[in-house]
């Protein structure tokens, strides 16, 4: 079963959810349950090859030219995080359904859901880089999407916002690093840079790719000193911390450094910064958490600590550590998952979740009090639990190091330190909520909550239990399996996983711990009281003044150079045009080359002159708007012959059809726009602007005879030559734009699209001007909608639409396409929003742009897709011919399909530009008239 289906079924999950808004709570969550179910059973079944040693791997073309392939790969590390995301993943659904209101939308929060559940499981499957870190980023959307889930509150968007501007600005860390690494090696695949550690290692550029890689691995598990946007993180719901913040988001950053260990660990640089920044990580997570009063906050905390506790075990040069580190991320997603849901179910059932109140509660929530304590005293790493034995690896590992040299005994003194105030902000979780008196302004009935709702917090709680007890039978295998791919070598230091190794430092050290701790919290009021006496740093504080100080000082950067002066803006661009493209000239012996130039005729001289005219004529009359208008179009139009004259016909029709929408677009917008521009100009600035205007001609046209009188190496002897073989297609130009250069138009139509979306956005319910005469001061004629106008153009409607079909069926092998399709069919229909006016047109033609770009879009990505299907590349195209009865022989080719959403895109696009701004004339005319 193919491995895409894995993370294509939580996507698919993603959009069934945001259907179900209309279905019972129970009845959407066990629907959507069903799409991480079916992938958990395809994970599932290939565990029993991936334990056996083998690595599954899958490659579908993409850009081949760049090495760019969409690839998964699936081996034990893998194995391991596709289990916690998909596994812990549906116990969330279930829980969500309980702890959200009936107020909640359901069906937006699992949308998000679902899709940081793909961005996760695309990150531990890709075996490409480049596709790893698009995942990345979806995470760090998704996350912003979830953590902001209730949007209403200010800390929820603070939160949101600090997390997204954290982790993505360890992202853009990230991808470079990741292209450094590709450069490196040569190539983007996962295995290749896998095999080549050594090569990277060896590599000058080593140093500035281990720490841009490890910024985007730390930013996202909040490593000191990134840490301070995993508690506000807190404000999300509390199904949406139990997995973002505790099981997998965090562990993200922690998966990047397993994934590259056996390609950049080894050097005392890595090790150096690895494991310096764990154990910071550690000791201020762990210490802080003593003294936060929200139990999220002290769970954050407490989650902050152990991230640094399992970098540190990755920074650590010993045989074991990798294995002690993938056994403590299964440990604590394990017990941290279900320490947040429990604090969930106390949170939905006390209605607070601060310490300072809730006391006692052992009496009114006895079975999930004894979940959560089970689980805390597996957190603070009680013998016969999960935790108990992946600390005690820990302590094992720190005792064997020599990081610091003659210092290194500090590590194993600070990682007994981190335990004990782990013993001691778990005793607190214990002691403070279900001890410690009666409930202190709790106004809720405090009660049990549903029975659906503890089963997660059951079955996690279960886990701690038997991996404490029974690790061998529970996690041995996929152990080994995920340690194995870490390490990167044929087989694993021996290691043993027994609940008892005898009397030895390790024990000692988890004793010392537990001891220290209760007597840390036994004593906890002196250390409050010198915690007080620090001076109060809030990091979100800091935060946000470190935003507004950005912020300020960016403004001042814009203030002097947006000046609100168009010339200024175009001469800054022209003088840069001028530096990069006249220095080169100067290195040039002899301008002319040995190529001779074509002889001058008749036809070319007079295209050139009216196209000199238009273009000074357009310069000379700019102040009466209209009549510039009016020349540029001269501009256009020549250049549309120039196309024609030297064979070019599909450019001429698309510059002509361009030419029109344009200029419509123009006239559309001059009416609210003066008709004639005052004078401006200093006679300093006019001598200014010639002169630029004068080099930048002097400079351009010695490009141009340079290029011309010289050899040129062209590539379209490759197009002409394979256009119909490869293509399928007599059409060079559209066999470029829907095969050869097919991503770039699949680019450029999601660029149009959204360009469309943005000024639909931008007209909304847009105030303008309203002019109550044309420019010569005669009022608006009374008849808005001249009977002529509307005659021609409803008869040149269905005449216009048929030669836009002829043209979009034609355009594979004869000049035109779905591009000209597009704007032909826009141009009709333009004219009848002109002609009738938009009410005309929406009682007859309820027409949604919004969809038909979307659809466009959606049709050219999944004819890429198809091409999958047939093993090759995205964007392949295919063609043969078939003889039809009574019509003969005729090629069909999948470009057409392709073509097809060009055309929509186009369609849409355009007539959501165009008809909202005529929408806005006509309104204003509406106006006027009454």
């Amino acid at each position: 079963m193919s491995l895409m289906w894995i993370p294509v079924l939580s996507l698919l999950g993603s959009l069934f959810a945001a259907t179900t808004n209309k279905l019972s709570r129970t009845y959407a969550a066990l629907t959507i349950a069903i799409f991480p179910v079916v992938a958990l059973a395809i994970v599932l079944y290939h565990t029993s090859s991936v334990l056996d040693g083998n690595v599954i791997r899958e490659s579908m073309q993409w850009i081949p030219l760049l090495g760019i392939n969409v690839s998964f790969r699936l081996d034990g590390l893998a194995l391991l995080f596709c289990l916690m995301i998909l596994g812990i993943g549906l116990l969330i659904i279930l829980y969500a359904r309980y702890y959200l209101s009936s107020n909640d939308n359901m069906a937006r929060f699992y949308t998000f859901l679902m899709l940081f559940m793909t961005a996760m499981l695309g990150i531990v499957l890709s075996n490409n880089v480049i596709q790893m870190w698009v995942f990345w980023e979806l995470t760090s959307i998704s996350s912003f999407l979830l953590i902001s889930y209730w949007w209403h509150s200010s800390d929820a968007r603070q939160g949101a916002r600090m997390a997204l501007t954290i982790t993505g600005g360890g992202g853009l860390a990230l991808l470079a690093g990741l292209v450094l690494l590709g450069n490196i090696v040569g190539s983007y695949n996962l295995d290749d840079i896998l095999n080549n550690g050594h090569v990277i290692k060896e590599h000058a550029l080593y140093p500035v790719t281990l720490i841009l890689i490890l910024l985007g691995a730390f930013t996202k598990s909040a490593q000191f000193p990134f840490h301070f946007w995993l508690p506000h993180a807190m404000a999300a719901p509390t199904p949406v911390s139990a997995y973002l913040h505790s099981a997998t988001m965090v562990k993200a950053g922690i998966f990047l450094l397993a994934r590259f260990y056996p390609a950049l660990s080894g050097t005392e640089l890595w090790f150096a910064i690895v494991t310096l920044t764990g154990l910071s990580t550690l000791i201020v997570g762990a210490y802080v958490a003593l003294f936060k009063h929200d139990l999220k906050g002290l769970l954050a905390y407490s989650t902050i600590s152990h991230l640094g506790l399992i970098t540190l075990l990755l920074g650590l040069d010993t045989e074991l550590a990798a294995v002690a580190a993938i056994f403590h991320i299964i440990n604590h997603a394990i017990f941290k998952a279900s320490l947040f849901m429990a604090t969930g179910i106390i949170d939905h059932e006390t209605g607070s979740r601060d310490m300072r109140k809730l006391n006692g509660l052992w009496k009114y929530l006895p079975y999930t009090a004894t979940l959560a304590m089970v689980a805390a005293a597996s957190m603070a790493g009680v013998p016969l639990l999960n935790g108990f034995l992946s600390k005690e690896m820990f302590f094992a590992e720190t005792l064997h190091q020599h990081v610091l040299g003659s210092m290194s005994w500090l590590i194993p003194v600070l990682a007994t330190l981190a335990g004990a105030f782990s013993v001691a902000y778990s005793m607190r979780f214990i002691h403070d909520v279900f001890f410690n008196g009666e409930p202190v302004g709790i106004k809720k009935d405090i009660h049990e909550p549903p029975r659906y709702m503890r089963v997660p917090v059951e079955v996690l709680v279960a886990l701690c239990i038997i991996v404490g007890m029974f690790p061998n039978f529970a996690v041995d295998s996929i152990l080994a399996s995920a340690s194995l791919a870490v390490v990167g070598e044929d087989s694993l230091p021996q290691y043993s996983l027994a609940i008892w190794h005898g009397l030895n430092l390790p024990l000692l050290m988890s004793f010392l711990a537990v001891t220290i701790g209760l007597l840390i919290y036994w004593q906890r009021k002196y250390l409050f009281q010198f915690n007080a006496s620090l001076p109060d740093v809030d990091p979100k504080t800091m935060f946000l003044n470190g935003l507004d100080r950005i912020a300020s000082f960016s403004e001042k950067i814009m203030y002097r150079m947006e000046t609100g002066s168009l010339q200024r803006y175009i001469a800054w661009l022209l003088v840069t045009v001028l530096i990069f493209a006249g220095i080169p000239l100067f290195d040039m012996l002899q301008l002319a080359g040995e190529q001779p130039l074509q002889p001058i005729d008749p036809h070319n001289m007079i295209g050139a002159g009216l196209l000199i005219v238009g273009a000074v004529a357009t310069v000379i009359c700019h102040r009466s708007r209209m009549t510039s208008l009016l020349m540029i179009s001269i501009v256009g139009l020549m250049v549309s012959v120039a196309f024609t004259r030297f064979s070019a016909p599909d450019l001429a029709l698309t510059q002509l059809t361009v030419e029109v929408v344009t200029i419509v677009l123009l006239m559309l917008a001059l009416f609210f726009l003066p008709h004639r521009t005052p004078k401006e100009s200093t006679s300093l600035r006019l001598v200014r602007d010639v002169g630029i205007a004068s080099a930048v001609g002097v400079i351009i046209g010695s490009i141009c005879y340079a290029i011309l009188t010289r050899p040129l190496n062209s590539i379209s002897q490759f197009f002409v030559e394979n256009a119909k073989v490869g293509g399928g297609g007599t059409n060079v130009v559209n066999v470029i734009l829907v095969d050869f250069r097919g991503f770039d138009t699949l680019g450029e139509i999601i660029v149009l699209g959204i360009a469309a979306l943005g000024i639909y956005k931008l007209l909304l319910n847009l105030p303008l001007f309203m002019p109550a005469s044309d420019g010569e001061g005669r009022p608006w004629a009374i008849e808005r909608y001249p009977m002529l106008l509307a005659s021609i153009s409803q008869a040149l409607l269905p005449l216009a639409l048929m030669v836009s079909v002829y043209i979009f069926l034609r355009g594979h092998n004869l000049p035109g396409g779905g591009f000209i399709a597009g704007l032909v069919t826009s141009i009709a229909m333009i004219l009848q929003y002109i002609a009738r006016g938009s009410d005309w047109i929406y009682s007859r033609l309820d027409i949604n742009y919004r969809k038909i770009i979307a659809s466009g879009i959606a049709i050219a990505f999944v004819t890429g897709i198809g091409s999958w299907f047939f093993d090759r590349p995205f964007l392949t195209s295919w063609f043969d011919y078939f003889d039809i009865p009574l019509i003969g022989e005729i090629e069909l080719a999948s470009a057409i399909a392709f073509d097809l959403g060009v055309y929509l895109t186009v369609v849409g696009a355009t007539l959501m530009i165009l008809a909202s701004l005529g929408k806005l004339t006509l309104a204003s005319q509406q106006k006027e008239a009454k």
